[in-house]
């Protein structure tokens, strides 16, 4: 008998959560786990006045890869302006976790109804030591299409998905961010049925921007990335009587977990840090610059979910790196555990960062800088500098922004490139020595300056004479990159694409190096002169 009983009570400190919580219910029985496909379940004593100085959690828990749909029937809780006194509280997945909760409720108006992200629910109802209510009642159900997303992140399926959906459904979501946040919405299958107009099966988005708000999809191409013009989009899906199809399922991004970046430089982190960050979350922040820039990215801080100790890789908790906009583009780096990643560099203005965290185990999470690095193409002689940069790269400055070592030498625009061709003398060129190796220093300034705010850029360009060999790297010189601040990170870019065609013009024939066959020529010239002195003398 003691054996048994000692059983139920660890069994409900497990499941239920720390021990205070469970004496602070002093004998009222409430809450439990509730794994049926379907229920109900309500307070205390409902519907009669619940009892004081209670706090009851209740787990749901449906088969995995399901989803719960969670309703209220009726709902009478003790009102306060901040839900201090009596509150309900519903979180995505274990409770605890404030990362996970999803809204704290109190008064008589009822929550609306909410959606899991995965397959387990929390609901936990707290009451204190003065004034009573009725109460409420809930139900729940696995599979059920529609409801209220507010978490962080969180995918949208059709009913069975990757099964086909049934037939006559129709599911309204309202995926909600916190504050003045956004919300994007990502497709990542989408297999409906078609027809013109679709007006048989289909998937709505309202709220969203552009042209595609308010539109109808169906068929099998995937609708585009849609970003609301408020705090929440709400998603419709609907099917006829007959003919179906896999149907769709959608990433959705708010808040902290989603975030475009324009500017040249920047910072950011994972959500909560340096505290821990969320369970379960799916996160993008896309860095996207003008056209002709690349991004370099520095990882200041990490500490993820370590590797998996079976297959050694990242498959719990993870940051990865994409070469473009989507996660379509080619992968530059997945990483976890604690171990700094060296800086990665994208091949074009865009690239998307992503975290993915899994149900269990957190940690700080990562931050990282970025800056937008421009293709700079560097050569030089044994007397020259010859610097290149597309005009489109530097698409918004002025020619007298970009300039070496001073303003006095300042950049010329020809073919579409910016063009700085100076002697060593000049510039505030000097020789130094580095690793035992006479080397000739300068520095790009390229000035981003705008409304008083000051933003230079200081590219470190040095030569080898005697190998003809040029390189750039960039400065920092701020604390903004962290550990990185005092390196200087090499960034010469090679000609490609349209500006190795721009180098076949009158560009390549002005920064073309000519030192060598000058001393050439004038050798032959000398030459030529000793055999006709000598001539002379002969026939004298």
């Amino acid at each position: 008998m003691l054996v048994e009983v000692a059983s139920c009570w660890l069994l409900a400190v497990t499941l239920l959560g720390p021990g205070p919580r469970v004496k602070a219910m002093k004998g009222v029985k409430c809450g439990g786990v509730l794994s049926a496909p379907s229920g109900n379940f309500s307070s205390p004593n409902f519907p009669r006045l619940y009892p004081y100085d209670t706090e009851c959690s209740w787990l749901i828990v449906v088969a995995e890869g399901s989803s719960v749909l969670l309703t209220f029937h009726a709902f009478d809780l003790e009102y306060h302006d901040t839900c201090g006194f009596d509150f309900l509280e519903i979180y995505n997945g274990a409770a605890g976790d404030q990362g996970n909760l999803l809204g704290r409720f109190c008064g008589r108006v009822p929550p609306p109804p909410f959606s899991s992200a995965w397959h387990v629910m929390s609901v936990v109802f707290h009451s204190d030591k003065h004034v009573a209510s009725w109460g409420f009642s809930a139900g729940y159900q696995k599979d059920a299409c529609g409801g209220v997303l507010t978490g962080l992140s969180g995918v949208l399926s059709s009913p069975q998905y990757p099964d086909n959906y049934p037939n006559d459904v129709e599911c309204h979501w309202v995926v909600r961010a916190a504050g003045l946040a956004t919300v994007k919405l990502v497709f990542v299958d989408f297999q409906v049925e078609a027809n013109e107009g679709c007006t048989y099966d289909y998937v709505a988005v309202l709220g969203g921007a552009g042209p595609a708000r308010g539109h109808h999809y169906c068929g099998s191409a995937r609708p585009p990335t849609l970003v609301s013009l408020g705090h929440e989009l709400q998603v419709v899906f609907k099917s006829d009587f007959n003919i179906g199809g896999r149907g769709f399922k959608a990433y959705y991004f708010s808040g902290e977990c989603q975030e475009v970046y324009t500017v040249v430089r920047g910072n950011f982190s994972s959500p909560q840090y340096p505290s821990s960050y969320p369970n379960n979350i799916r996160c993008h922040w896309t860095i996207r610059l003008s056209p002709g820039y690349r991004i370099k990215v520095f990882f200041l801080d990490l500490e993820l979910e370590e590797p998996n100790s079976l297959t050694g890789a990242c498959d719990f908790d993870h940051l990865a790196a994409f070469d473009g906009a989507s996660e379509e583009a080619p992968l530059l780096g997945s990483w976890c555990g604690h171990h700094l990643p060296p800086p990665v560099t994208s091949s074009r203005n865009q690239l998307l960062l992503l975290l993915h965290t899994d149900r269990s185990t957190t940690r700080r999470g990562f931050s990282v800088a970025y800056i937008g690095v421009v293709p700079v193409n560097v050569s030089c002689s044994r007397t020259d500098f010859q610097v290149l940069i597309s005009a489109q790269a530097l698409a918004p400055l002025e020619r007298t922004q970009v300039y070496l070592g001073s303003r006095s030498c300042a950049a010329q625009e020809v073919g579409g490139h910016f063009r700085i061709q100076a002697r060593f003398d000049t510039c505030g060129t000097e020789s130094q020595r580095r690793n035992n190796t006479s080397v000739i220093v300068s520095v790009l300034y390229i000035d981003f300056s705008t409304g008083g705010r000051e933003d230079v850029q200081e590219y470190e360009v040095r030569c080898e004479p005697r190998r003809k060999e040029a390189s750039v790297h960039l400065l920092s010189g701020s604390d903004w990159l962290g550990p990185y601040a005092a390196t200087a990170e090499h960034l010469q870019e090679a000609p490609a694409g349209a500006e190795a065609e721009a180098l076949e013009g009158p560009v390549a024939a002005v920064t073309q190096d000519t030192s060598d066959v000058i001393f050439l020529g004038l050798c032959i010239l000398a030459g030529v002169l000793m055999v006709v002195a000598i001539v002379v003398l002969m026939l004298l």
